[in-house]
């Protein structure tokens, strides 16, 4: 088991990890959510045999907030429009960002820094020549030259997130932060109606314990 843990830092300049019963304001969590670190962690490897399963995040460095206004778009363009499109179907109505954006406030992270631990497992798409052994060799190739599928971002696209290995001794949890932060965003449960799902997150003395997929609610029923 040990062999397909790996611990990492991930770390940026500023992160907002929207906590989704704000509507249109951007307010972020306290702490990095299990799903945005697994986001950060697929950037450097995703194949359809494999799934990542963060276990813990860590607070590297005390939680310190930045506001600022940013101006964002109001419409969102079908994804069935877009795909019908692609194919040569009608083809989408002209969008000016212009004339359909307003002002919203948001709540952010300025410099957060984090331990994560993550565990690497098989799906059932893996085939017969698939093996943690060499995912974990592939994971630890990448990272040690630095190749990424995409820029991994902290909550949003323009905080753009550093990966790189985590070395709990020389840069140990804040031991003194131990408090509840509520219910968080576990991860998406993706199926024919895609569903949030949430656990009861505590911080303790810097250690926030990810429980099992399994022990999660389902969006709707808080």
């Amino acid at each position: 088991m040990k062999n397909t843990e790996f611990s990492l830092r991930i770390h940026g300049g500023m992160a907002c990890f929207t906590r989704p019963e704000f509507s249109t304001e951007r307010l972020s969590y306290e702490l990095m959510t299990p799903s945005a670190a697994r986001g950060v962690i697929e950037a450097v490897l995703w194949k359809p045999a494999i799934r990542w399963e963060i276990t813990s995040i860590a607070l590297l460095r005390p939680v310190r907030w930045i506001e600022f206004r940013r101006n964002e778009v109001n419409s969102r363009v079908s994804t069935q429009n877009a795909l019908r499109a692609s194919r040569g179907g009608e083809p989408l109505p002209e969008f000016f960002s212009d004339e359909d954006r307003a002002q919203r406030n948001t709540l952010a992270l300025r410099e957060p820094d984090y331990g994560i631990t993550a565990r690497l497992q098989m799906t059932k798409r893996a085939g017969e020549e698939d093996t943690l052994e060499k995912f974990r060799a592939m994971f630890l190739r990448r990272m040690e030259k630095g190749q990424q599928h995409y820029q991994p971002y902290l909550g949003c696209r323009e905080f753009p997130a550093t990966i790189e290995s985590w070395d709990a001794a020389k840069f140990p949890p804040l031991a003194t932060e131990t408090r509840e932060l509520g219910w968080m965003l576990h991860d998406i449960d993706f199926g024919p109606q895609n569903q949030a799902r949430f656990f009861p997150a505590r911080l303790e003395q810097g250690v926030m314990h990810v429980p099992e997929w399994q022990s999660s609610v389902a969006g709707g029923t808080l």
